[in-house]
């Protein structure tokens, strides 16, 4: 394996520096789906650093278990409910879990979403929907059904104007600004959870929820070997020109949800070099199309 594109160790995760104090989220809840590994695993881990009760979810119980027991042995109280966030009745019952178990929620961290590299007309339409079910609709199943329960517990009332939000979602996303040749699917379903995001957070900002989205570019980690070699020049097509680092997504999402992002709503943070400013990314490799030659 490049090691250029490994993720931190566990144990890396929970000594790097990061400015947050370590009770910043003591007697808080926060579930972050899809936090086996990469970006999630590292959103995690920084949260229970600081004290927070960790939720997670996934379709795979035996890495989930590795999650807890990692967690676990550093201090952080964490448990997690094996299931999908494309099935919104799985999504339900883990909500009423986390109700029962913790008494609410206080910050939820949507990020398990997949992609995978591909030319549109070879797209099938189970790929197609795999991705979109998941990056969109799992999103929509999760804010759903916490928004659910959130104005429940409000009995339904929105609350005093000039009242403080203590409810926090944060979206993991992508750049959405420019089209990506070889991942339609996945832009097509991060532009419409953007969207999602802005929309809910205006409609819930009576409740004291708050939600945004983190634009990421190119992170390092495993997930990168599954691109073509010919997509690796453009890695770190970016103004500081390297890859980014999962502990810089996590320390966002931080941001996002402590009291350091109480003003910050229905915004789109990128974390990508900038990415969005400058660059490009070709997911398969640039073709020969946009190839210019310069003098």
């Amino acid at each position: 394996m490049d090691d250029a594109y490994k993720s931190h160790t566990f144990e890396q995760l929970i000594t790097l520096p990061t400015v947050f104090r370590d009770d910043l989220f003591d007697e808080k809840t926060v579930l972050v789906s899809g936090a086996a590994g990469g970006i999630g695993f590292a959103t995690a881990a920084l949260f229970g650093r600081l004290g927070a009760t960790v939720v997670t979810c996934g379709r795979d119980a035996e890495k989930l278990a590795d999650v807890e027991a990692k967690l676990g042995s550093v201090g952080v109280e964490c448990w997690s409910m094996q299931m999908t966030i494309r099935d919104p009745e799985q999504v339900s019952t883990l909500m009423d879990a986390v109700w029962e178990r913790q008494g609410g929620l206080d910050v939820l961290v949507n990020n398990a979403g997949g992609q995978f590299a591909s030319s549109a007309l070879d797209i099938s339409p189970k790929g197609w929907a795999a991705v979109v079910e998941t990056n969109l609709y799992g999103t929509w199943y999760m804010m759903q059904e916490a928004g659910r329960r959130w104005i429940a517990d409000d009995g339904g009332e929105s609350r005093p104007l000039g009242t403080v939000p203590d409810r926090s979602v944060v979206n993991m996303s992508t750049l959405t600004g420019r089209g990506s040749v070889g991942i339609p699917h996945t832009n097509a379903a991060r532009a419409g959870q953007i969207q999602l995001t802005k929309s809910l957070a205006l409609e819930w900002a009576p409740h004291g929820i708050r939600a945004n989205a983190i634009s990421i570019g190119v992170v390092s980690s495993e997930g990168l070997l599954n691109y073509p070699p010919e997509a690796v020049p453009s890695f770190d097509h970016n103004p500081q020109r390297r890859l980014g680092d999962v502990h810089d997504i996590a320390q966002a999402a931080v941001y996002l949800s402590a009291p350091s992002g109480e003003f910050i709503t229905g915004s789109v943070v990128e974390v990508a070099g900038g990415g969005g400013i400058w660059g490009e990314y070709w997911a398969m490799g640039k073709p020969d199309w946009y190839l210019i030659e310069e003098g």
